[in-house]
C-alpha cells in the first residue's frame, strides 16, 4: 500500500508511518537540478568536442534541434520516473527508502545507527517550505540515505526523533521502556535543551574569506579551450570603442617603465577579476553563517541559494585544524576546521573531504574560544614545537632541486639563452625559499592528552587531535633515514592521515609507543 505524503504529520501523535509514502511532486525539481548539476560537473570532458564542433553546430542548427528535443524529453521522463519510484516509510525505529528506475535500491537504516542528520534546502524548495533530509552512519563509504522532499516541519521532527533515539541508546538505556521514555522526554518541547549560537559570520568576514582563499583556478582551467575566442572578442570590443588593444600591447618600441606599468596594470586587473569570483563563491557558500551548540552537538547552517545544515556530535570530532595562508597572516584571520569521521579513509582516499564544519575567517580570540570549547586542555598555541631534521633540506635542496636546475642552467648557457637562464635562476630561488619555509614551519609536540603538528609554507597550519583517537601508527625508515638515525611517522585517524618526516628515530619510537598505548588503554570511544 502506498500513501501520499503526510504534510501535517505529528511525531508525538504517531509513532511510525508503516505504509510506503510518496514524496511531494516538487521533488521533480530536485531530480532535474541533480541531472543538470551532474552534467555541469563533467562539462570539462565535453568542452573540447564543443569547441571544435562549434562551427559545425552554428552552420547546421537544424541537425541539432531533434537531438536537443530528445534530450529534453529524456530528462523529463527520467526525472518523473525517479520521482514516481521514490518511496519511504518509518517502521519500528527504522527508516526504509526505495529508489531507482533501472537499478533498484532499497535502504533499511535503524535510527540507532545514524550518526549524522543534515538538512539541505535548495532555493526552489524554500518558497514551498520543503527540504532534503540526509542521513549517514560511521560505517558507510558514502551517504547512507536521503529523502529528497519533505515538509520542513516534518523533517525537523524526524531529525529530533532520530537524534533522541541515538542519544538514548548511547546513554545506556537498554530496556525498551526506558529507551522510549528517554526519547519522549527528549522530544518534549518543555524539556528540550536550548540551542546556543556560538559564532556568526558577517558579509565583511565572507569578503575577507573570499580574498584570502582563492579557488578560481579550477574555473579558469575549464575555460582554457576558449581563451583564444575570448581574447578576440575583447580586442573587437575595445576596437568598437576606438581603443586598439594590439597597438597598446606592442612592446617593441616602448620604454621599460611603460612596459612595467602595462604589466602591473594587467596583473591587477586579472587579480581583481579573480578576487570577485572568489568573493562570490564565499558568499554563496557561507551566507547567513551560524555555528550553534546543542548539548554535545555542533550545528553549522549556511548558504545563499541552497541552505545547508551539518550536525556534528562532539564524540565524532577527530581533529581541529587552524589554517592561515599568507594573506590570512597579514589580515590576522584564521580558518578553523572541525574534522569529523571521514569514512572514505577506509578506502584509502585520504584527501576526500567529508562533512567538515568550517568557520571561515575568524579572529584569533574567536578561534581560541572555539578550540578551547571542544578541547579544553589543549596547548596548541602555547606548547613548544620541535623542528624536523635539517636533513630534509639536504635531500630536497642538495640532492634533488640543485642538481636538476644545474643541468638546466648548463644547457641554457651552452645555447646562449640569457633570458631562460634568468628565468631558471629566479624559479630556483623561489622553490628553494618554499622548501626552506616548509622545513622551518614543520614542527611537532605532544602532551598527556593531545598530539600537535605544525606545517605550512608562507602561511602556517596547526593540527590538534586527541592522541587516543589515533587508529594506526606507521613507522617508516628508508636507507637514507636509517643511516642518519631518522624516521618518518604517520598518524592514521578516522579523519585522515598526518605525517611527521625526518624526526629522530628514538623520538619516533617513543611517539609511536605512547600513541599506541593511549589508543589501547583508554576507555574512551573514538566515535
Amino acid at each position: 500500500m502506498i500513501e501520499t505524503e503526510k504534510t501535517d504529520f505529528d511525531m508525538d501523535a504517531e509513532e511510525s508511518l508503516p505504509h510506503w509514502q510518496r514524496i511531494s511532486p516538487i521533488a521533480i525539481l530536485y531530480f532535474i537540478a541533480s541531472f543538470i548539476k551532474g552534467l555541469l560537473s563533467n562539462i570539462v570532458v565535453f568542452l573540447p568536442a564543443l569547441y571544435f564542433g562549434s562551427d559545425f553546430i552554428m552552420e547546421n542548427p537544424t541537425l541539432w534541434l531533434p537531438v536537443i528535443v530528445a534530450l529534453v524529453v529524456f530528462l523529463m521522463l527520467g526525472t518523473f520516473l525517479s520521482f514516481y519510484f521514490f518511496q519511504y516509510r518509518l517502521k519500528d525505529d527504522h527508516i526504509e527508502i526505495r529508489s531507482g528506475v533501472i537499478s533498484k535500491k532499497h535502504i533499511n537504516l535503524p535510527f540507532a545507527r545514524i550518526q549524522n542528520v543534515k538538512l539541505e534546502q535548495p532555493l526552489y524548495y524554500r518558497w514551498f517550505n520543503y527540504t532534503c533530509l540526509q542521513l549517514d552512519t560511521a560505517g558507510s563509504a558514502k551517504q547512507e540515505a536521503k529523502i529528497v522532499a519533505l515538509k520542513t516541519d516534518f523533517a525537523e521532527q524526524l531529525k529530533a526523533k532520530i537524534l533522541a533515539q541515538h542519544l538514548a541508546q548511547t546513554s545506556g538505556s537498554t530496556e525498551n521502556s526506558d529507551s522510549n521514555e528517554t526519547v519522549d522526554q527528549l522530544l518534549d518541547n518543555q524539556n528540550r535543551p536550548t540551542e546556543e549560537i556560538i559564532n556568526t559570520r558577517s558579509i565583511t568576514d565572507l569578503i575577507i574569506h573570499g580574498l584570502t582563499n582563492n579557488r578560481i583556478w579550477i574555473f579558469l582551467g575549464g575555460l582554457a579551450p576558449f581563451f583564444d575566442d575570448f581574447s578576440n572578442y575583447i580586442v573587437v570590443f575595445f576596437q568598437n570603442m576606438g581603443i586598439d588593444i594590439q597597438q597598446l600591447l606592442t612592446i617593441a618600441d616602448m620604454p621599460i617603465w611603460q612596459i612595467t606599468l602595462y604589466a602591473l596594470t594587467l596583473t591587477f586587473i586579472f587579480l581583481f577579476i579573480i578576487s570577485l569570483f572568489s568573493i562570490a563563491g564565499s558568499i554563496l557558500t557561507f551566507y547567513q553563517y551560524t555555528l550553534s551548540k546543542l548539548e554535545d552537538r555542533y550545528i553549522r547552517r549556511s548558504g545563499l541559494f541552497t541552505k545547508h545544515e551539518v550536525t556534528m556530535r562532539l564524540s565524532r570530532l577527530q581533529m581541529v585544524i587552524r589554517q592561515q595562508d599568507w594573506l590570512d597572516v597579514l589580515l590576522k584571520r584564521i580558518n578553523l576546521k572541525f574534522e569529523q569521521i571521514n569514512v572514505s579513509v577506509n578506502q584509502s582516499q585520504m584527501n576526500a573531504q567529508n562533512d567538515k564544519i568550517i568557520v571561515p575567517s575568524i579572529k584569533p580570540d574567536e578561534c581560541d574560544k572555539l578550540v578551547n570549547d571542544v578541547y579544553p586542555e589543549n596547548q596548541m598555541m602555547t606548547i613548544t614545537y620541535q623542528k624536523i631534521s635539517k636533513r630534509f633540506l639536504l635531500k630536497n635542496l642538495g640532492f634533488i632541486l640543485t642538481p636538476l636546475f644545474s643541468v638546466l642552467a648548463l644547457l641554457f648557457i651552452i645555447a646562449n639563452q640569457a633570458v631562460l637562464i634568468t628565468a631558471v635562476l629566479a624559479l630556483y630561488l623561489f622553490l628553494s625559499m618554499l622548501i626552506f619555509m616548509r622545513w622551518y614551519r614543520w614542527g611537532y609536540a605532544s602532551d598527556e592528552n593531545y598530539t600537535y603538528i605544525r606545517k605550512g609554507y608562507l602561511g602556517v597550519d596547526y593540527y590538534c587531535f586527541p592522541t587516543y583517537k589515533t587508529q594506526q601508527v606507521q613507522y617508516k625508515q628508508s636507507w637514507f633515514l636509517k643511516r642518519h638515525q631518522l624516521c618518518s611517522i604517520n598518524f592514521v585517524l578516522a579523519a585522515g592521515m598526518q605525517s611527521l618526516p625526518y624526526i629522530n628515530e628514538n623520538i619516533g619510537i617513543s611517539l609511536a609507543n605512547e600513541t599506541l598505548f593511549q589508543a589501547q588503554s583508554t576507555k574512551k570511544s573514538w566515535m
